[in-house]
């Protein structure tokens, strides 16, 4: 197998990840400076970050619909320039309509990129590395989070304009998208299964692994005939299982209370006393807790298991969520460094639980003639949750506090938990067509 060229191509098309990351977290660093500028309430600040996570649930819910006719690859490129016209946009926005509108944009191209980047890896990736290959997108993620969090901080110093500075940033990295995504092939199962294209696919499978093109070949065309599988026979009842599922996961990841940490995380460091130059570097603290706990969960996912790292992720969120409830009720949140502590546990509970299995396991579990409906289901719910939270956010925690609100968040993770334990099937170490036969009725 060449290992090294399908590693380069997951690594590109796991860049929608990178800028993904980077679109979600660097307007948390902003958020405070616009509501200054701008004079805005609680309320209409929770509605402008907001706005970016509206665009991600019809990116997510519609995204799917191009994967299907144009291409993985072909989609891909389009999201790149959306990240890339949001970018500059947001930087020149000269008052917050049009500012919220260019966030739009962007939270477009962040739901389309979470259905179609891992689609596209999963696809190409063969089983024994398919968690880690599809993973990459993740890894993505929490670098372009970090980042995001590190030139925030240091921007943050660069007057009452920094925040379009912030904002521009994404650009750059956009912009390469733009160059470096038509340089990855087609995915193979597409060309078969949705356009009949067997001699291109044959060739990206020669280049992937000479040695096991005929085999997945013949798989391959097992399934092809359900080709023309629309909408109407996705939700005709064989697909039922894998659809609670990918809903349910994607709610999980959500009330856990992620979002509102990446969104809102200077906001909280700074209502614990902490004063805004110490709150983004705390936020830059869990940029980096992400990333190195998102590595671990790399390493485990295909040899552990998707299983064992929602168990441990879900017992680090019950404790670390309960905690910070407690040290807000009891008013103890401005002593010392309790709640930036406990968020970094917090993050590196999601990082390597939910955050590394999500979109490996959404992708996994939805055959190759519906895959694009299924993974548009599970990141429109994802996103859709996400939307909701960011949203009032500030509003809920201001009207009842963060022991309340973190409370609500714990409470949630114990369901995870028996959902993990009850409900949700092993997926390690076998095909995209060995799984069709597992979980879809027939």
């Amino acid at each position: 197998m060449n290992s090294r060229r399908v590693f380069l191509w997951s690594l590109t098309v796991a860049l929608g990840g990178f800028l993904f990351g980077f679109d979600t977290a660097v307007i948390s660093g902003a958020e405070q400076a616009i509501q200054k500028i701008w004079g805005l309430n609680d309320t209409m600040i929770g509605q402008m970050v907001a706005m970016a996570l509206y665009g991600t649930v019809i990116g997510a819910l519609v995204g799917g619909i191009p994967a299907d006719h144009f291409g993985r690859k072909t989609t891909l490129f389009w999201i790149a320039l959306l990240y890339f016209v949001s970018a500059v946009g947001s930087a020149l926005a000269p008052e917050i309509y049009s500012l919220m509108i260019f966030r739009f944009i962007g939270g477009l191209g962040v739901g389309a990129s979470s259905v179609v980047a891992p689609m596209y890896i999963a696809e190409i990736a063969p089983r024994e590395k398919r968690g880690q290959l599809t993973a990459l997108f993740q890894f993505n993620l929490v670098i372009g989070i970090m980042l995001a969090y590190l030139s925030n901080y240091l921007i943050g110093g660069g007057g009452e304009d920094s925040w379009r500075w912030m904002l521009g940033a994404e650009a750059f990295p956009a912009f390469a998208f733009v160059i470096l995504i038509q340089f990855v092939p087609r995915s193979p199962r597409w060309l078969i299964v949705k356009k009949g294209l067997v001699d291109e696919a044959r060739k990206v499978l020669e280049m992937i692994n000479p040695n096991t093109v005929e085999e997945h070949l013949q798989a391959i065309h097992s399934n092809a005939e359900a080709k023309t599988a629309g909408f109407r026979e996705f939700l005709s009842g064989r697909y039922n299982f894998p659809i609670v599922l990918a809903f349910l996961l994607a709610f999980f990841n959500q009330v856990s209370g992620i979002n509102a940490v990446i969104y809102y995380a200077p906001r909280i460091f700074t209502d614990t006393g902490m004063g805004e130059s110490s709150a983004l570097l705390s936020s830059v603290g869990i940029g980096i807790v992400n990333i190195v706990f998102t590595m671990l969960g790399l390493a485990i996912i295909d040899k552990g298991g998707r299983r064992l790292l929602m168990f441990i992720g879900s017992a680090g969120y019950i404790v670390s969520l309960s905690l910070v409830s407690y040290v807000f009720f009891a008013g103890i949140e401005s002593e010392g460094y309790f709640v930036p502590v406990l968020l970094f546990v917090f993050i590196a509970s999601h990082a390597i639980g939910q955050g590394a299995v999500i979109w490996v396991f959404i992708t996994e579990i939805f055959p190759n003639n519906v895959r694009s409906f299924g993974n548009s289901l599970g990141c429109g719910t994802h996103w859709v949750f996400a939307a909701l939270i960011a949203g009032f956010f500030p509003l809920v925690a201001g009207r009842f506090g963060g022991g309340a609100t973190f409370a609500f968040f714990a409470i949630m993770m114990v369901f995870q938990l028996l959902f993990v334990w009850k409900l949700m099937p092993e997926t390690k170490g076998k095909s995209l067509e060995e799984l069709e036969e597992i979980l879809i009725k027939k």
